[in-house]
């Protein structure tokens, strides 16, 4: 995959004009748009190419001066990263939380998918924190902001009705709803949903 052409630029591209072709095509393909479109799929897939691709341009070392050097360290890290990817979109959280072990660059792609293994295993607190890493690492892109901030809503969200309706007295039901309400977060920022109604 030649990330210049994914974002439609020419290679040699400046980081300027490659932030701004990410931010033109996260807008044309984010997956909300489509609702239960079955075009949802085809522009969830393009948000990870796109991502991707920027991820590649921007972190793994091109630069204007440099054009695209299809370097096999850069293409191994993506493919083991899509490969997690794909894991965890099928449940098999242990097979994905021991590649990103074997992985010692610790990127922000690495963070947010660390986050994202974390937080379906049930450990909130660091796996937001990863999350909020990968942010802080990559502010620009929209995949992890907005994994993070629908995390923050819905636990957000869910806590205040929960202490509005019952006071907050029983807080094992409170977490065992919050967790599940924020796996359902997760799968649906990486394409699944664990819970249909939601």
């Amino acid at each position: 995959m030649n990330p210049y052409e994914v974002l439609g630029l020419k290679p040699g591209a400046s980081q300027d004009e490659i932030k701004k072709a990410y931010r033109s095509l996260i807008k044309q393909y984010h997956p909300d748009q489509y609702g239960d479109n079955p075009l949802k799929d085809l522009a969830e897939e393009k948000m990870r190419e796109i991502n991707s691709a920027y991820d590649e341009l921007t972190k793994n070392g091109a630069s204007s001066s440099q054009g695209y050097n299809n370097s096999s360290s850069s293409s191994n890290r993506t493919y083991e990263f899509n490969e997690i990817r794909n894991l965890i979109q099928q449940g098999n959280m242990g097979a994905a939380e021991a590649k990103l072990n074997t992985i010692t660059n610790k990127n922000a792609e690495w963070n947010f998918l660390y986050g994202v293994v974390l937080t379906n295993k049930g450990w909130f607190d660091a796996g937001i924190n990863h999350i909020t890493t990968a942010v802080n690492m990559e502010p620009n892109n929209f995949e992890y902001r907005q994994t993070l901030n629908s995390l923050h809503q819905r636990t957000s969200s869910y806590s205040n009705n929960y202490y509005r309706t019952t006071g907050g007295n029983n807080q094992s039901t409170c977490d065992c709803c919050l967790q599940l309400w924020c796996l359902d977060s997760i799968c649906e920022c990486m394409g699944g949903d664990l819970i249909g109604c939601c």
